[in-house]
């Protein structure tokens, strides 16, 4: 097929093409096919597995096992047990959705279950003190409070 022409995806989903550029042939493309970012070399030292985050698999449980172990207070392991599991579970049950999310409008499907008040700040497992949210959402509150990455 001859011809200039530029898909551009509209709002309502469909493709638009346009010509653009005369005396310039260029490929058909679908839609909503933007190219994916390179994978790059897993974090872990001498390990050369391409991976999309910072670690490959095996390496991404390997560290978050170090941080566990050496990065994370004893004390916190405490707090976690099996009741909190089952507290957890119960919650995330009656509260499948991202409730942040949920506020704006998107239904997220519950990834963690979240202490609006700490336990090591004198929070409890009340239902009141527990909110739902998904990975991301989870991952900003924690970020912003400078949980694990601000120390």
């Amino acid at each position: 097929m001859c011809g200039n022409v530029k898909v551009a995806k509209m709002k309502n989903g469909e493709a638009r093409r346009e010509k653009i550029l005369p005396g310039f042939s260029y490929a058909w493309k679908e839609a909503g096919q933007m190219p994916r970012k390179p994978k790059h070399p897993c974090g872990y030292p001498g390990c050369p597995e391409l991976t999309d985050g910072r670690y490959c698999g095996e390496h991404a449980a390997a560290m978050n096992r170090r941080y566990e172990k050496y990065g994370r207070n004893p004390e916190t392991k405490r707090r976690y047990g099996r009741a909190w599991k089952r507290i957890r579970d119960r919650y995330a049950s009656r509260h499948p959705f991202c409730e942040h999310c949920l506020e704006k409008g998107a239904a997220v499907p519950v990834e963690e279950v979240h202490h609006k008040v700490p336990l090591s700040e004198g929070g409890t497992h009340d239902a009141g003190n527990l909110i739902s949210l998904c990975k991301s959402c989870h991952s900003r509150i924690h970020a912003e409070r400078g949980d694990r990455w601000g120390r």
